[in-house]
């Protein structure tokens, strides 16, 4: 089987936990996600399958969340599942105060990593580091928050939400608004609405997907893998050109700005992805063939 499965992660399972649930329910050994989801988390989980599985890495989607920070306590892991590091009186906080402070947070432009996160260390994870009491120092990642909306303010509770790009951890978004307070915040809950096209009004539950595969129709859940790819610009090459690509050669052809390009048959199906390096050449960075790929 081939394509992308919207799934939504409940609770309690690891993003390593679905992503085995289904490779069982498929029997399909290439299965991989779109970016991990701490256990805490639920929400949009897309599983890339078979060939989707060499589209992953061109796939840096921007994502939304549905997010509550607690105020007025922290924790070793940003979250409160994590070991309470302080707590404060946070009664009398003006709402005001709040809103201006949770739309702050647009204006950060890096990230520390926190211990809890598969970033890697010196090969290891670091929430790998962190289970043996380790702590490393990590550098600052650039981030982009695109939207943050205050959903409500409940008192020591926040809701908002939050449009970010790749890489951006909420839960530090969380510690930063109780840092601006002077108050302290984890993250409380996690709910990822979207991934790049996948929303989550559109997703599959495990127990769907267990319904589907006792009844023979797992392959109606999967969404076509080039959607992996439709947010990169379109080329649409005659057979000659989409041939000498596939066959790992180079062409000549008027681009208009450097980057990677979805090369596209006449049947409209993914040929392969090229890279344009000059505004006058083409090469082949991941060919599916010609006959291509929905």
């Amino acid at each position: 089987m081939n394509g992308v499965m919207n799934v939504n992660k409940p609770a309690g399972w690891t993003s390593h936990d679905v992503v085995a649930k289904v490779r069982g329910l498929l029997q399909e050994k290439q299965i991989g996600h779109l970016g991990t989801l701490d256990p805490l988390a639920t929400g949009v989980l897309p599983l890339a399958v078979g060939t989707a599985t060499r589209l992953i890495e061109f796939s840096s989607f921007s994502k939304e969340y549905a997010a509550t920070c607690l105020l007025g306590k922290t924790t070793d892991s940003c979250d409160v599942s994590g070991k309470i590091l302080s707590e404060s009186d946070v009664s009398g906080l003006a709402e005001g105060r709040i809103r201006a402070a949770v739309l702050h947070l647009k204006d950060l432009r890096e990230q520390i990593p926190p211990m809890v996160s598969a970033v890697k260390s010196g090969g290891k994870k670091l929430y790998e580091l962190a289970r043996k009491g380790l702590v490393v120092e990590r550098k600052p990642r650039p981030v982009q928050i695109e939207e943050v909306e205050v959903i409500r303010v409940e008192i020591p509770r926040v809701f908002f939400r939050v449009v970010c790009s790749a890489g951006t951890y909420v839960r530090v978004l969380c510690e930063s608004l109780g840092e601006e307070l002077g108050t302290g915040g984890c993250m409380e809950s996690l709910e990822r609405t979207r991934v790049g096209p996948f929303q989550i009004d559109q997703s599959q539950t495990l127990e769907r997907v267990t319904l589907a595969a006792e009844g023979g129709g797992l392959s109606s859940l999967l969404l076509p893998s080039s959607l992996l790819a439709g947010h990169l610009p379109k080329l649409e090459l005659d057979e000659k050109n989409i041939a000498e690509l596939c066959q790992g050669k180079k062409i000549n052809f008027p681009i208009p700005a450097p980057g990677f390009y979805r090369v596209m048959n006449q049947e409209g199906r993914l040929c392969l992805i090229g890279e344009a390096l000059e505004l006058t050449e083409l090469k082949p960075k991941k060919v599916f063939g010609m006959e291509g790929i929905l």
